[in-house]
């Protein structure tokens, strides 16, 4: 609760000076750029006071709204604040030091009763008095109208229906140009592999039989070499053809689930991994399939790239929503630039409606989190 007085008492200070300083900045704030940016300090402002995490909105009419709400609303909550905490100092000076004072400059308590401090008995028990009465006010009052006052600033500059479904749009339209491209590069992928992997190998096979049908009479021996090496060769395609297949989908997570699968990559690991896996309950084939690919990625980016020693894994579901969560004690200092699968990450989630978060300070430790819907 203290913690809440101190916040509160400077949150509501600091906005009498934000309002004071809006007063005289209004010209300037009539400038689009300008008034968003003030708008959005106080919305962030707000939200640390509140506890709650402020997105990205779009601009709008709200920002200049927001700045006469302000100094409406805003410069009397401030001056309250200023008035009760400045007339407990007062008090507070007044008890012990109002001799200090010339006698026509003596401290003041109950400025509505004007009680002049002239004797150690007004002066104790009056600033005493003063002191309790504004301090519990103080206690009570200003946490109060501190979070009153975020909570308007908030709902003033919270977007308009049109306002979320443009910026929905939009999110909506970048996603599925991501997953399109993403979609096009894996066609990609699965073709040069089978291509370049599957194909040339049946290949050989066909050339080695041929070359075995054609030696069938005249030299056993060869036929028996080339049926050898084509039955090798059928061996090794099939096991790529199998490779492809299970980057389509994994066949572990039919036959395992998504925690057996899990499971599986920590033990693969060659980092140490501490795994924390809920009960998922079930699982979209599709959140499983991405779930699966996201994790074992960062697994591998813990391995190649993070010099780490150890990592951990947390996965659970809150309502329909399923976080994964990854970290190591590594270098830090991840760069989606870098080619280390991120943007991949980010394209498979986005394509389920799902968000990636990625703290990597240099230094370390690093933190991947990942947010995927998963309504049946």
């Amino acid at each position: 609760m203290r913690d809440r007085v101190f916040s509160g008492s400077a949150y509501l200070l600091g906005t009498l000076a934000t309002a004071v300083v809006t007063v005289f900045a209004l010209p300037v704030l009539l400038a689009p750029p300008a008034a968003r940016g003030w708008a959005d300090w106080h919305r962030r402002r707000a939200g640390r006071l509140l506890g709650v995490p402020v997105d990205r909105r779009p601009a709008g009419r709200r920002d200049l709204a927001w700045a006469l709400a302000h100094v409406a609303v805003g410069f009397p909550l401030g001056l309250a604040a200023l008035v009760c905490l400045g007339n407990i100092l007062v008090a507070a000076v007044a008890l012990p030091l109002w001799w200090a004072f010339p006698a026509d400059a003596r401290p003041t308590l109950f400025s509505v009763l004007d009680v002049h401090v002239g004797d150690w008995a007004t002066a104790l028990v009056g600033g005493s008095v003063q002191i309790a009465v504004l301090g519990a006010a103080a206690w009570w009052a200003l946490p109060a109208l501190a979070r009153l006052h975020a909570r308007l600033c908030l709902a003033v500059l919270a977007p308009s229906a049109r306002e979320r479904l443009t910026e929905r749009v939009d999110v909506l339209t970048r996603s599925r140009v991501g997953v399109v491209d993403a979609h096009g590069a894996e066609l990609q992928r699965i073709e040069r592999d089978l291509h370049d992997g599957t194909q040339a190998r049946l290949v050989t096979i066909a050339m080695q039989v041929g070359l075995a049908r054609e030696a069938l009479a005249d030299d056993p021996d060869t036929v028996a070499t080339l049926l050898r090496q084509a039955h090798e060769t059928a061996e090794e395609a099939m096991v790529e053809l199998r490779t492809v297949l299970q980057t389509i989908y994994p066949p572990i997570l039919a036959d395992r689930g998504l925690d057996g699968a899990l499971a599986a990559l920590a033990a693969r690991s060659s980092v140490p991994v501490h795994v924390e896996l809920a009960d998922l309950g079930t699982l979209p084939a599709a959140v499983e399939a991405v779930a699966y690919y996201v994790i074992a990625e960062a697994l591998t980016n813990v391995t190649k790239h993070a010099a780490a020693t150890r990592a951990a894994l947390r996965v659970e579901r809150a309502g329909d929503v399923l976080s994964i969560e990854v970290t190591d004690d590594g270098r830090g200092g991840a760069d989606e630039a870098r080619g280390t699968g991120i943007t991949g990450m980010r394209q498979r989630v986005a394509a389920l409606d799902g968000a990636v978060r990625l703290d990597s300070p240099p230094g370390g430790p690093t933190t991947l989190a990942v947010r995927v819907p998963c309504a049946q």
